[in-house]
């Protein structure tokens, strides 16, 4: 049996409300992006889409060449 996930719109609404009266546009908007990057990586973690830390570390020291 699986647990029905709140819309889109409804996290959206519920995150708007959670935040200051007097939060910015931009702040409005990067915390939009996290909550997006959070839920993306952790559709990854369930889809066993993840690397080591020494791989990442790997990955890193090759950006850096």
């Amino acid at each position: 049996m699986s647990i029905e996930q709140p819309s889109a719109r409804a996290r959206i609404r519920e995150l708007v409300r959670a935040m200051p009266d007097t939060s910015t546009f931009d702040e409005i908007l990067r915390e939009l992006a996290f909550l997006r990057m959070v839920d993306r990586g952790l559709a990854d973690a369930d889809r066993k889409r993840t690397m080591s830390t020494e791989k990442l570390r790997e990955r890193i020291r090759a950006w850096a060449r």
